[in-house]
């Protein structure tokens, strides 16, 4: 199938509204930040998502579709992490271990009902991995994305590339950051996030194919 998108199609990022008490959310500041500046040609444009499992895939799903972007990446936070943390797989299920900004708690639940149980990240991650050390920010590759509004909407983005004829050329995935030093700690300021996800975003544009790297993870048996 031929893409019909022009030769600068946008990167699209999207970012969080605050949640659990916090005043900001360091996912929507970034994403934020970005929006506007070019990388390697291509525009960044960013999306506000609600920290709502009833509302956030709906409102990614017209993003995506409005934007037909070249790159998507969903960003959220991940409190106690230290290091840019690229999600390789989305899980079909929620399990909400805190009420969302609606009030709403799902136990148990699948994100698509009938959908497949996992989807990996279409993005470099390795190589992004790569560049965002290469730049001098903490970076890593994580194996789980949690069971809350982060996995949810990365599930949602990787199901409706899966699905959507129009963006089958586009490919996406999630990074998590960790807080902002105003927020506590570990964290990382804004424009040390923003340096390693330019980096990370440069490099998903230059690489088809991601590179081969053993990673070691904590807990990785022998």
């Amino acid at each position: 199938m031929s893409d019909s998108r022009p030769l600068s199609a946008p990167i699209l990022l999207t970012g969080f509204d605050p949640f659990g008490g916090d005043v900001l959310n360091p996912s929507r500041l970034l994403a934020e930040h970005l929006a506007g500046q070019t990388i390697a040609g291509h525009l960044v444009v960013s999306e506000p998502l609600p920290t709502v499992f009833a509302d956030a895939p709906t409102q990614l799903a017209a993003a995506l579709l409005r934007h037909q972007p070249v790159l998507v990446v969903a960003l959220g936070l991940a409190a106690g992490r230290a290091a840019l943390s690229l999600e390789r797989v989305a899980i079909n299920i929620i399990d909400a271990r805190v009420p969302d900004n609606a009030a709403a708690q799902p136990v148990d639940e699948p994100v698509v009902m009938g959908g497949p149980a996992a989807y990996f990240s279409t993005l470099p991650i390795k190589a992004m991995r790569a560049a965002m050390l290469a730049a001098d920010v903490p970076a890593e590759i994580s194996q789980t994305a949690g069971t809350f509004v982060c996995n949810q909407v990365f599930y949602a983005l990787m199901h409706q590339l899966a699905r959507q004829p129009r963006l089958a050329a586009t490919r996406g995935g999630f990074i998590h950051l960790p807080l902002l030093p105003q927020q506590g700690l570990p964290s990382l300021p804004l424009d040390v996030l923003a340096r390693g996800l330019r980096a990370g975003l440069a490099a998903a544009l230059e690489y088809a194919a991601d590179a081969r790297a053993r990673i070691v993870h904590p807990g990785d048996g022998s």
